[in-house]
């Protein structure tokens, strides 16, 4: 996985990536929830997406850390971009949603 320097994989990797840190929360903190309970709790309580934000965009984060220490900058800036995106749709969700 390591071997491609391409925006678009860094794109796809950084819009992934959260997805697998939303997932390590619900294993660690909800694993008695259904996930379609999970999301119910996840839209009535919006205190709870800063923790999960936060532990996602860490999987991120340590997804960019692995490609720049290997000289990916193509795929490093696309996990970036997305990273980006992902963290202010999450704001904007708390703030306004």
């Amino acid at each position: 996985m390591l071997k491609r320097d391409n925006l678009k994989l860094g794109l796809v990797l950084g819009f992934i990536a959260p997805f697998a840190g939303f997932a390590i929360y619900y294993l660690m903190r909800f694993r008695l929830f259904t996930v379609k309970e999970y999301l119910r709790v996840l839209m009535m309580e919006k205190s709870l997406l800063s923790g999960i934000v936060n532990l996602s965009l860490l999987v991120s984060a340590i997804l960019f850390t692995l490609y720049i220490n290997s000289r990916k900058d193509k795929t490093a800036t696309g996990i970036f971009i997305a990273t980006c995106i992902y963290g202010v749709s999450a704001l904007l969700i708390k703030w306004f949603g």
